[in-house]
């Protein structure tokens, strides 16, 4: 009976048994502390521990159970084998959910309305046109241009900034480094939605924010390391962004001794933006097993150079 081993240093993986299970019952599965998970053919994993995958003697598949596979590729001993990712249909959708939310949340100055409650204070903000409120959004992929989309149909004039040429339209695009800081300086909600590659690595710094307009607000749902912490709480601090919704980390669970808990103006979500369901996280692995064990070609497999 072929094996899967379920791994992970950081997230609870046994709820994924059960959706491999049924999806694919030929499959035998276990979680990575359990009998015969050393000698697995395949491995779906979420944040291996570094050195974990290349241990494995009889290892053939290595499947992320998300879309990101950042946490995979950062293992320097990690094996040469087909990678693979789940892309799940909904996914784009629930994205663009979070972040119209989070949109919203900013344009009606609700983050005001909140203190103000705190301070048991009643005052109403004016209320602007959504055209009025430019949203600028740091990758277009398949996420990024649904997101760019469902804002332009609310109204808000949408700018997009991509590495590679993109079109999408009534969408103002810029291109490459050249077009970066144009992009930023007439941005009034920025939202991270790149992948995490050398080159966007540290990408949320004091530089990006500083070339935002003063009071700008931030929307993170990328990579937790596009994000420099320590960059982000002085940008709150001083003002330069009036305010942010961050929902990954460099470090996750985010520590209950994180002083990001506890930064104003910082609204900290736990990595909730847009989740797979576990059985489509079942199915998409089980299909893929069977199609490596007929040695047919890989569904979304991960293009190890780019990172994606």
């Amino acid at each position: 009976m072929t094996t899967i081993a379920l791994l992970s240093k950081s997230y609870d993986m046994s709820h994924l048994v059960d959706p491999i299970q049924r999806a694919a019952p030929w499959l035998q599965v276990v979680l990575h502390d359990e009998p015969g998970a050393a000698d697995a053919e395949i491995v779906a994993c979420w944040d291996p521990p570094h050195g974990a995958l290349a241990s494995m003697p009889n290892l053939r598949l290595i499947h992320s159970i998300a879309a990101g596979v950042d946490n995979i590729l950062a293992d320097p001993a990690l094996p040469t084998l087909p990678l693979c990712r789940v892309v799940d249909p909904q996914h784009a959708r629930g994205m663009s959910e979070f972040v119209t939310w989070g949109v919203l949340h900013f344009h009606r100055r609700l983050d005001l309305v909140l203190g103000n409650q705190r301070d048991a204070r009643w005052f109403r903000p004016a209320q602007a046109h959504p055209s009025e409120c430019k949203v600028g959004i740091m990758g277009l992929g398949e996420i990024g241009g649904r997101v760019a989309l469902d804002l332009r149909q609310l109204g808000f004039t949408v700018r997009g900034w991509a590495r590679q040429a993109r079109a999408l339209p009534g969408v103002e695009i810029f291109e490459h480094e050249a077009g970066l800081h144009t992009f930023l300086a007439d941005t009034d909600i920025l939202i991270c939605l790149l992948p995490l590659t050398s080159e966007t690595r540290g990408i949320l710094n004091a530089a990006t924010f500083g070339a935002l307009k003063p009071g700008s607000k931030l929307i993170h749902v990328g990579r937790g390391e596009h994000l420099v912490v320590p960059d982000l709480a002085a940008a709150l601090g001083s003002g330069q962004l009036g305010g942010a919704i961050v929902d990954v980390f460099p470090v996750e669970p985010l520590p209950v001794d994180d002083p990001l808990w506890r930064v104003p103006n910082l609204i900290v979500t736990p990595h909730m933006a847009s989740v797979a369901s576990s059985d489509t996280i079942g199915l998409q692995v089980a299909q893929n097993v069977r199609r490596l064990l007929d040695g047919e070609p890989l569904s979304n497999v991960v293009d190890v150079a780019r990172g994606y």
